[in-house]
């Protein structure tokens, strides 16, 4: 006959089951969590046989000694009767599970009242948690019950980690059990919570939903949920005119807005051209949506298969070695997605929306990695004093200035790229150095008790070679 492992909620003594109770009078041997605790009053009144686990609480160094502890003792011998307090033995149950798989017993779980139920008997549908098994993050549109709360040092812990999404003032409602095995409940503030008594096994901590508005942290979802509002019939008559293409300027003005914060080292304006950033971008699913083409789903979906297809170092068996093989490949994969059969694909490819410069690099670079370069940037350097004649020639002829001008921009990108420049950013260093020497020529002008309207370009350039020199200093 097939060994068993009865795990028998006690609840509490006013919600102890019948089926509960009968397989703990007629066990075989009867095993009680602990002695020390209101559940266990009935089996200790009864005056029925037992053996208790207090003696591995008191002796584990941690929950896992614990747990591994029970669940040998358990299946040490024959059937046996595990009587635990509350409504199961949840973080005590996969031990139990796997000792019970390789000792060859059946385990049986019968069915009793979780103690946030007992405490709280006019619970709805909400989040269960154990304090020790606290989520990363919390759905405060639903109500949630900690229980197992069973120290003021594990109490701080879920305070912490409940004050990222609730206000500390939220008056949240804990529940404690009494000797008699009766609840009594208190509503406190969060920030209280640690401060508090009355910490056991048994204690249980309510957190009602919170509004969305009152809400510490928001989510992606939560972002999604704003924009919808703002996009509905009764919503912002801004928002709700935009389309993708009225879109498209935001969208460039908050990309540079955020490299600018970048460029700060600035945590709090990064968080903040961040966010603004992901709005423009999340507008656009929500009017596919609304226009039933495509919606966030589809753009999460699509990235996620693309990182996926796109890393097979990572998620499948290619092995690489370097960062350079990781960008090959990525190339290579790239174009067999796109079914870009030709170089000249490859390179229109590049988007022209881009700004000019940087399409100008990125297809220079296209084209190098067939062979159609320079070979180093003093080759280069020669074209550009080619291109500057052909320019002074159109601008003497007034035939195809506007021509020749863009040669002399590609033939100078060519060398700032060889000489390993980025060139957006050469060139708003230049345009940075050209404000700071304009602002010295400024304060040397009216320090001299003269103003710039009405100077003549060889008074202001006077001042400006004196703004070169002091730059310098």
């Amino acid at each position: 006959m097939k060994k068993t492992l009865t795990i028998a909620p006690l609840s509490t003594p006013d919600t102890l089951t019948m089926s509960v109770w009968k397989a703990v009078e007629k066990a075989p041997v009867l095993y009680l969590q602990t002695r020390e605790h209101p559940s266990a009053r009935p089996v200790l009144e009864a005056g029925l046989p037992f053996m208790s686990m207090d003696d591995l609480y008191a002796l584990s160094a941690d929950y896992e000694e614990l747990n591994r502890g029970i669940a040998d003792r358990l299946t040490s011998g024959g059937s046996v009767v595990y009587a635990v307090m509350g409504g199961g033995c949840f973080s005590q149950l996969p031990c139990i599970r796997a000792a019970c798989e390789e000792k060859g017993f059946e385990l049986i779980v019968l069915p009793g009242l979780p103690y946030y139920q007992a405490a709280f008997p006019e619970a709805g549908v909400g989040q269960v948690y154990t304090a020790n098994e606290l989520p990363a993050v919390f759905d405060t549109a639903s109500p949630v019950y900690i229980t197992e709360l069973d120290n003021p040092l594990l109490a701080g812990e879920v305070k912490l980690k409940l004050q990222r999404f609730y206000p500390d003032d939220y008056p949240v409602e804990l529940a404690v059990q009494q000797p008699d095995g009766d609840y009594t409940r208190r509503t406190i503030p969060l920030y209280d919570l640690d401060r508090e008594k009355g910490f056991f096994a048994s204690t249980v901590l309510f957190v009602p939903a919170l509004p969305f508005e009152k809400k510490q942290t928001y989510g992606y979802e939560d972002l999604l949920t704003v924009l919808r509002r703002l996009r509905a019939p009764d919503g912002c008559p801004w928002d709700r005119e935009q389309t993708h293409a009225s879109l498209k300027k935001d969208m460039r003005e908050e990309c540079y807005e955020l490299m600018d914060a970048i460029d700060e080292d600035d945590d709090e304006h990064m968080v903040e051209e961040c966010g603004d950033l992901l709005m423009n971008v999340l507008f656009h699913p929500i009017i596919g949506e609304e226009q039933g083409r495509f919606d966030d789903r589809d753009v999460t979906t699509e990235i996620v298969k693309k990182l996926i297809y796109r890393h097979p170092h990572v998620f499948g068996n290619v092995h690489v070695n370097s960062s350079a093989e990781v960008l090959k490949n990525w190339d290579a994969l790239k174009q067999k997605e796109k079914g870009q059969q030709t170089v000249t694909a490859i390179l229109r490819s590049v988007p022209r929306s881009f700004p000019a410069m940087l399409r100008c690099e990125k297809v220079q670079k296209k084209a190098r990695k067939v062979g159609f370069d320079f070979h180093s940037a003093s080759d280069a350097f020669y074209k550009i004093e080619e291109e500057t004649g052909e320019l002074k020639t159109a601008m003497e002829t007034g035939v195809d200035i506007e021509k020749e001008m863009g040669d002399l921009f590609f033939a100078a990108m060519n060398v700032c790229r060889l000489l390993g420049l980025d060139g957006e950013e050469t060139l708003h260093k230049a345009t940075d150095k050209f404000i700071r020497r304009f602002e010295q020529m400024e304060k040397n002008i009216d320090a001299a008790g003269k103003k710039l309207d009405g100077m003549t370009l060889a008074e202001m350039d006077e001042y400006w070679e004196k703004a070169k020199v002091t730059e310098f200093l």
